[in-house]
This record gives C-alpha cells, structure tokens and sequence, in this order.
C-alpha cells in the first residue's frame, strides 16, 4: 500500500518505545490508586494478572508485526487472518478507544491540576473547555508532523517517569530509616474473582499502548525489526515500573485518604514529604496525562488513513497536509473526543474519569482478542512459525483478553459493542460503493 509520507517522518527504536511507554505511563497509574483502593490485595493480584496477560499479548503481537509490517496493525492483523470485514471492525473500534482515550487522557490531565488549582475539581463548562483546549493543543503539535509529535514524546516521558520511579524511591528509603507508616490494607475487600476480575479491567487501562507502535507501522524506520523491539521494551519496562510504583502507594496510604484524593501520587509524596512535593508531582502528573494524551492523537489519526488508503473509508481521510499528516482525520478525531467530555462535564472528574477509563479498556480489548486469534490461526495455517510455547503464550493472552473484557462490566461492555457495531454500515456502503472489494490479498 502506498502512501504520502516523507523521508523524514520515520520513527526510530527510541521514538517507538517513547511513543509505546509513553502511551501506557498516562493518566492510569497516577489515578488509579484511587480506584483500586478499596480491592485491597485484589489490586495487587490484579496488577500481576495484567502485567503477565499484556506480556504474552507483546509477545504475540511482536510476532505478528515482524510478518506483518505494513499498515496499521488494527486492521492488517485481523485481516490477513480473518478477511478485509474483521480487519476494518477492529480497526474501527480501536479508533473509537484512541479519542476516548484521548478524552480520559484531557480529564485526568485536570483532575491531578486541580491539586494546584482547586476550582477545577468542581466539574462545569469552564473545566471542559481547559481540558478540551489541551486536545486541540496537541493535535497542533500533531498537525506539525510525527517526527515533532514523537519528540514531545520523548521529553514528556522523562518528565512523567519522575514520579513513577520517585514513589518507589521515596518507600526504599522511609523504609530504611523507619518512618515508613506501616503497610495497610484495613477496610479493604477481601480476594475474590469477581475483584480480581474488576482489577485487571482498571490495571489493563494503564497498559493500553503496548501496541502503539505496532499501530504506526508505516511511521517506522525498519519495521520488521523495530516494532517488535519497541513493543516488548515497553510492554516489559512499564509493565515492572507499575507493580512496584503504584502498590507502594496503595500500600503507604490509607484506604480513606486514597478515596478522597483525585490525584494519588502527589497525595502521596505530600503526606510523606511534604505539601510542596505534592504539588510538584501532581504538576509532574498532568504532563504525564498530556504526554499520553499527544501520543494517542498520533495513533488516532494512523487508523482512518490507513483504512481510507485501504478503500474503506472516504478518501477524505487519506488527505495529508504539508507535514504528511492525515489532517482531516485528526480534526475529526479530536472534535469526537472534544464531544464526548462536553457531554459528560456535569459527571464529577472521579465518577467520569472511572466510566472513561471502563468504556475505552473494553473497546480496546476487541483488537486483543482478535489479534490473538489472528496470531493463533496464522501459526495454525503455517503463516507464522512458532514454537509450542509461543502458542501456549498467545493462549494465556486471549484468555486473559477476554476475563478483561467481562471484568469491564456490562454497562461498558455494551457502550463498546455499539460503538463497534455503529462502523458496520459505513463498511458495507465503502464495499458497494468503492474499489475496497479488490482489497488486496498482499495484507494476508
């Protein structure tokens, strides 16, 4: 498949694994001690549930992406296992998560601001009009190119990796001297599956973006070999800076002082340090939620353009400006998400921010399932070489996929099934209308 890019607009390992890392360490691991509080020790099991499931999904979409190269990895995995239907309905509905995403990532930026600015906790318009004004901002940067975009990649994720590996630091340390509070997980719920099933659906949210540059294949220098790089790197290096980092903080905090926090980390370095570093790290937060926020633009206008190249959406889609970037795609990405966080503005930040989060997971957990599938069927029709123990890997992996998918409860589960399905009828008219039924076979 052809397309407008320049020489230039390449991404490298370290941009891949900066978009990757830095698409994952968002607004999840700040907020979410909040969440996952009261789950207690279910938490912790579920950090560990989701780590090892999003592990054995890298190692299966590592796989795929050294096959399979070219595109966007949402639809041409699908694809060349399933036919040009199933690839453009998981395309479609990871692009649905990427702007939800990106509407989360603009909440969660003003939820640990408001540790600074207290009148933004209170939701109202004014509150979404800042957290819409960062969308635009950063589908500017985006507009400018992909090279630009991955360098504020880069600069944010040494920003937001501060706090991250700071709280762990900080529990080392107040361990060592002996005034470290002691670790507590009173009032919480005791372990069950039904918790350990709500966990892992939080948790996968903050390790959405493993794939990120899986998503980006025609952004990447050498491609064969960097994206799987890029997407075990990350996967592995977030996947252990969470364990530690976030159940330090559920751990060193009580459960009532977790729950009334809208930002846990900088709660959590202003109780033990002091109110000053609090307010550093919640600053330290928001660009962290704003860093995530410019990557998931990135992705969210890869998706249409490569389907419009495909034939299955408007041509429209496929326009790049001067940058090489899909510009009519990111406008009509951003408008959505800038949408949807107008339209739920009146929800307080936690109660939005946890609905988000639940809405975009299980959206996100479609293109899971199905590129395990696709990678199990490939290695099946001796597509893909693999060893039994990759098999047994790419199992794990969709199982878990689909635990995560009914821990995200019904509610989300069916906003994610009829936003999916709403993409059906647009596929069918591109097939009548355009030359998408000659999709060529070259993606399988």
């Amino acid at each position: 498949m052809s397309n407008n890019e320049r020489p230039g607009q390449k991404l490298g390992l370290l941009m891949c694994v900066a978009l990757g890392m830095g698409n994952m360490i968002g607004s999840g691991v700040f907020l979410l001690p909040r969440d996952l509080a009261p789950l207690g020790w279910n938490a912790v099991i579920g950090w560990g549930v989701s780590i090892a499931g999003t592990l054995c999904l890298a190692i299966a979409f590592a796989r795929l992406a050294k096959k399979l190269p070219g595109g966007s990895a949402t639809y041409t995995y699908a694809a060349a296992a399933f036919g040009p239907g199933t690839g453009f309905i998981v395309a479609w509905s990871y692009w649905i998560s990427c702007w939800t995403v990106v509407a989360t990532l603009a909440v969660a930026a003003i939820s640990n601001l408001s540790i600074l600015m207290p009148s933004l906790g209170n939701a109202g318009a004014g509150t979404a009009v800042i957290a819409i004004a960062f969308i635009w901002l950063f589908t500017l940067v985006n507009l400018m190119g992909v090279r630009r975009a991955g360098g504020a990649q880069l600069l944010t994720l040494g920003l937001k990796l501060i706090p991250v590996v700071g709280a762990v630091l900080v529990a080392l340390w107040l361990l060592g001297t002996g005034d470290a509070p002691t670790p507590t997980m009173a009032g919480t719920k005791p372990v069950s599956f039904d918790s350990i099933g709500t966990a892992a659906t939080l948790t996968l949210f903050a390790l959405l973006g493993f794939e990120s540059a899986c998503v980006v294949g025609d952004r990447v220098r050498d491609p064969e070999r960097t994206v799987p790089r890029a997407t075990l790197i990350a996967a592995a290096a977030t996947g252990l800076l969470y364990l530690l980092s976030c159940t330090t903080v559920t751990l060193l905090l009580p459960l009532a002082t977790l729950e009334a926090s809208n930002a846990a980390y900088a709660t959590f370095f202003g109780t033990l340090i002091s109110p000053s570093a609090g307010q550093a790290v919640a600053l330290f937060a928001a660009v962290a939620a704003l860093g995530a926020l410019n990557g998931f633009v990135l992705l969210q206008g890869e998706i249409p353009r490569d389907l419009a190249h495909r034939g299955l959406l408007p041509a429209a889609f496929a326009k790049d400006n001067r940058f090489a970037v899909p510009w009519v795609t990111q406008i009509v990405s951003s408008a959505l998400a800038s949408l949807v966080v107008y339209a739920n503005y009146s929800r307080g930040l936690a109660e939005l921010f946890k609905f988000m989060v639940l809405v975009t997971t299980s959206t996100a957990i479609i293109f899971y399932i199905v590129g395990a599938l696709a990678a199990l069927k490939l290695e099946h029709d001796g597509t893909i070489k693999a060893s039994p123990a990759f098999v047994t890997l790419t199992i794990v992996g969709f199982l878990y996929s689909c635990w995560a998918f009914y821990g995200a409860g019904l509610d989300a589960s069916l906003w994610s099934i009829g936003l999916t399905a709403a993409g059906l009828p647009i596929y069918l008219a591109m097939r009548r209308s355009g030359p998408a039924g000659r999709e060529e076979a070259a993606v399988a």
